[in-house]
């Protein structure tokens, strides 16, 4: 297929350059001017969609998603399939496919679950919105960037799970970490902690794949320093997409609302560049009842 790829960033890069290793064509653009093995680059994000088969975005909010889909809806086939792999506001992502289907264009909603690494291996996890006939089209390119692709239903529903699973990721790493802290002041070891816990019922992604405590359970962040498979900055973002679709949708999140402002205190601190999981760092030297 003939591809545009635009926003060439920590994951857009890798991404494209699968999509470019498995044979496809792949043309990219990003306001950086990033050089990707692989993929050619184009002038403008219109040069890059255009006459392509399908365009895919990884933009860093709505609004820019909004700018960059103003500037290759009239640019791209018609009936191509517009691929946005953002996180964004639901109501962000339902603009983009209408704008998508004024201009004849099939549109996927599909945020990604995996990080960096997932994003390098081709194993990230899709979560798609968007008609059948779109998701269809969009399935092949899935299939090399991932290793699982879930449609989960019309327009917006794929921002809709990545914030909510991600609501879920950030509470329980912060609840994981905050065992640990406690575990220490006990004088648990952390080794003793993560093998009960990790086979017992309070086992979780965070503690059994992603284990904040450097040295225990698999490698992760945490052994190389916390830098970012994911940055603490990109969860309070996501966070706070979560809070901002629980407002609208008048959902009651009292611990996202609280995973939330933790992560906001945590990147006003300083640490919006270091991995999620350093929460660990920051609850090991509070004392209880601080912010």
């Amino acid at each position: 297929m003939k591809i545009g790829f635009i926003g060439l960033g920590n994951m857009g890069a890798p991404m494209a350059a699968n999509l470019a290793k498995a044979g496809h064509e792949v043309t990219g653009f990003d306001v950086a001017s990033v050089t990707v093995e692989g993929v050619a680059k184009a002038a403008t994000a219109a040069e890059a969609a255009s006459g392509r088969d399908a365009v895919i975005t990884m933009l860093p909010n709505g609004a820019i998603l909004s700018a960059v889909m103003a500037e290759i809806a009239p640019a791209a086939r018609k009936g191509a399939v517009l691929i946005d792999c953002s996180t964004v506001d639901v109501a962000a992502a339902r603009a983009a496919h209408e704008a998508a289907a004024a201009a004849g264009l099939l549109s996927v909603d599909a945020p990604v679950s995996g990080g960096v690494g997932g994003a390098a291996a081709g194993t990230l996890t899709f979560m798609c919105g968007g008609s059948d006939e779109a998701f269809a089209a969009a399935k092949p390119l899935f299939e090399v960037m991932g290793q699982k692709a879930v449609h989960c239903g019309g327009p917006g529903a794929g921002q809709a799970a990545k914030i909510c699973n991600n609501m879920i990721l950030g509470a329980t790493m912060i609840v994981t970490c905050e065992a640990f802290a406690l575990a220490d002041k006990l004088g648990l070891s952390r080794q003793a902690m993560f093998d009960v816990v990790s086979t017992s019922s309070g086992y979780s992604w965070s503690m059994n794949a992603y284990c904040p405590a450097p040295g225990v359970g698999p490698k992760s962040p945490a052994d190389n320093d916390y830098k970012p498979g994911f940055a603490a900055s990109l969860m309070l973002k996501d966070l706070t997409l979560a809070q901002a679709a629980a407002a609208d949708a008048g959902a009651a999140t009292p611990l996202g609302e609280h995973a939330r402002a933790l992560y906001e205190a945590m990147v006003a601190e300083g640490g919006g560049g270091m991995d999620f999981s350093a929460m660990l760092k920051r609850l090991g030297s509070m004392e209880r009842n601080a912010g």
